[in-house]
Parts: structure tokens; C-alpha cells; sequence
């Protein structure tokens, strides 16, 4: 895609977003647009699509307790054909999944959190405090069959961290791409990379791929992290979060409801 497409498509998602009110979706806008090109030139760890593990160190102090969050799974996908859609939960994601193959088990995000599923799984929970800027954070769950196509992230102030949980050894099947970049995950293993390139992802296989899926703040020098944490901070106000916090508030009340029934 075209740096004039990406700008048309980021344009046409805030409008979206902000729909019904052209002069604030232009304002807001114009504020995203300023603020990346800021955090492009201000950026402390560089600009590459895919990171390597160890250029954040606490990367690999996650890693070392994988099996734990993996534990914690085990015990969410019990109920797995319980577990949202993406799209029912995040309307943001309805342009590129409309189906049931890809779900989520929320922990948080920007400024909200699930206590009831923070209780469910306290340890992943504790592993996730060692992430500095921690914005959001979920179990994500690609269906077999999964594919995802090309898209980008609405902001490049933050960066992605996929933590594989359950990865069928087949990678020819199972894949994600940033920009030009191939790769693939692994059970135990991070994978660390822009959203705010053109990625796509899928799941070719006949089994289930889980991933844990973490937005973090992207590091910036002076003046950048400033405008960063204001734009982030104010995320939680935006229609697409607070619609979201009412949808996954109802299916937490279905879901918890339901179990304590069962016990």
C-alpha cells in the first residue's frame, strides 16, 4: 500500500470513528497526523517494522514465565465457543473480521480492565505489569482457517507484542506479515513489531492459534513522549473504546454469569 493509500485509509477510519462530526474528525485528524510524524522522528528505539526481542529487555523476563499464562489459557478455553468475536467487542476491527474465527478474552485496554478476568488469571496479569506502558492486553485466538487481510494500526504511538501460547508447528500455514517482513509465531517466544505498517496475518492450519496480545507505549525522547501520553490518554474517550467497554461490560455479565451457574 501507498503512503498516499495508508493516509486515505487512517483518514477515512477517524471519520469513520468520528462520524457525525466533520469538524471534530478533522481536528482529531490533524492531531494524529502531527503527533506521528513526532513520534517518527523522536522515536528512542528506531523505526523498523519488526523488532528484535532483546531490544527491550523485559521482553525476555515475559517469555521466561510463559507457561504459566499458558496454564491460565488452558482453563479460559474451556469455554472457548463461549468467547467473543473480535469484531463483536471492538467495532474498530468490523473492516477486516466479520466472522466468528477470530476471538478474544479481554484483560484490558487503554484505560479500562476486566476484574473479573484479571481474577481469572492473576498470574498472567502479574507478568504483564513488567511491560512498561502497558495500553491493552488480551488472549487472541485465531480459528483454523483465520486469515486476516492487509491492514494497519490507526497510530503509531504504541508498538505490538505477541506472546505465543498455542502455536501448531506448521509454518507454512500459520504467519504473520509486517511490510516485508515473514514471520512467524512460537510457543514461549515474542514477537514485537510496528502495527502502523501494513500487516496481514492467518492461520492456515486445521487447529487453533493463541497469541497474547499486548499494545504497549512506544519509546520516545523529549518532546515526543509527552504528545505520546496525551494522545494515548485520551483514547479512552474516543466513541470506538467506549462503545467496546459496553459491549465486552455485557458479555462479561453473560459469560461470569453463566459460570457461576455451572458451579
Amino acid at each position: 500500500m501507498s503512503a498516499g493509500a495508508e493516509q486515505k485509509a487512517k483518514t477515512d477510519g477517524i471519520e469513520d470513528t468520528m462520524s457525525g462530526n466533520g469538524a471534530v474528525a478533522r481536528a482529531v485528524m490533524k492531531l494524529v497526523e502531527g503527533a506521528e510524524r513526532l513520534n517518527l522522528k523522536h522515536s528512542a528505539v528506531g523505526n523498523p517494522p519488526v523488532y528484535p526481542t532483546d531490544a527491550f529487555p523485559w521482553a525476555r523476563e515475559v517469555e521466561a514465565e510463559w507457561k504459566l499464562i499458558r496454564a491460565e489459557l488452558d482453563r479460559v478455553l474451556v469455554r472457548k465457543g463461549e468467547l467473543p468475536a473480535f469484531h463483536e467487542i471492538s467495532s474498530e476491527v468490523r473492516s477486516i473480521s466479520s466472522d466468528q474465527n477470530w476471538k478474544t478474552f479481554f484483560l484490558c485496554g487503554y484505560g479500562i480492565k476486566s476484574e473479573e478476568a484479571i481474577r481469572q488469571c492473576p498470574e498472567t496479569w502479574r507478568i504483564l505489569q513488567k511491560i512498561p506502558g502497558l495500553k491493552s492486553a488480551m488472549f487472541s485466538i485465531f480459528e483454523p482457517g483465520k486469515h486476516l487481510p492487509a491492514h494497519r494500526g490507526p497510530y503509531n504511538g504504541v508498538l505490538r507484542f505477541h506472546l505465543g501460547l498455542v502455536v501448531p508447528p506448521e509454518p507454512d500455514k500459520i504467519a504473520i506479515r509486517v511490510a516485508d517482513r515473514l514471520c512467524h509465531w512460537e510457543e514461549g517466544k515474542a514477537l514485537i513489531f510496528d502495527d502502523a505498517y501494513e500487516h496481514e496475518a492467518w492461520n492456515h492450519s486445521d487447529k487453533v492459534r493463541v497469541v497474547l496480545f499486548v499494545d504497549f507505549e512506544k519509546p520516545m525522547t523529549f518532546p515526543a513522549n509527552l504528545t505520546n501520553k496525551a494522545i494515548l490518554n485520551l483514547a479512552m474517550f474516543t466513541p470506538f473504546i467506549r462503545e467496546g467497554y459496553k459491549a465486552h461490560k455485557a458479555w462479561e455479565k453473560m459469560f461470569y454469569g453463566a459460570g457461576r451457574k455451572h458451579r
